[in-house]
């Protein structure tokens, strides 16, 4: 194997890694798993605080059925809401409700602190790979 296939390899391996500790960060701190953050997160980016869900999925890198499942869980917390599109009676929007966005600004601080923890304790693996894939 090359050595820029060994740090590709090196850098999905480090990425997973600290998926993984934002995950556990965020459902042992919130109850809530990291796919659910981000949907908040880019909800609340995006205009008005909705997306359709195909466009939600295409962001998060999900498929619709898996998208569908996290915003009915999200509703039952009542973090996000659907909403049907008032022009076309067949799109269903993702919404990010008052509470959700409260969530999200508590929830912030604790995930860039996990965020910047598990990049942290990877900072010289990640930078070996770096300089690898700039060869």
């Amino acid at each position: 194997m090359s050595r820029r296939s060994d740090a590709w390899l090196r850098l999905i391996h480090d990425v997973g890694s600290v998926e993984g500790a934002l995950g556990k960060a965020m459902q042992a701190q919130y109850g809530i798993g990291l796919s659910e953050f981000r949907a908040l997160e880019i909800l609340s980016q995006s205009s008005n605080s909705e997306l359709r869900m195909q466009e939600l999925a295409a962001r998060l890198g999900l498929n619709q059925s898996s998208v569908s499942r996290m915003i009915e869980r999200l509703e039952r917390s009542k973090l996000a809401a659907r909403d049907v599109c008032s022009d076309d009676k067949r799109g269903v929007y993702a919404v990010l409700t008052e509470k959700g966005r409260l969530f999200l600004q508590n929830a912030r601080s604790s995930y860039e602190a996990s965020l910047d923890a598990a990049i942290r304790s990877h900072a010289a693996s990640l930078s070996d790979i770096i300089q690898l894939l700039g060869e």
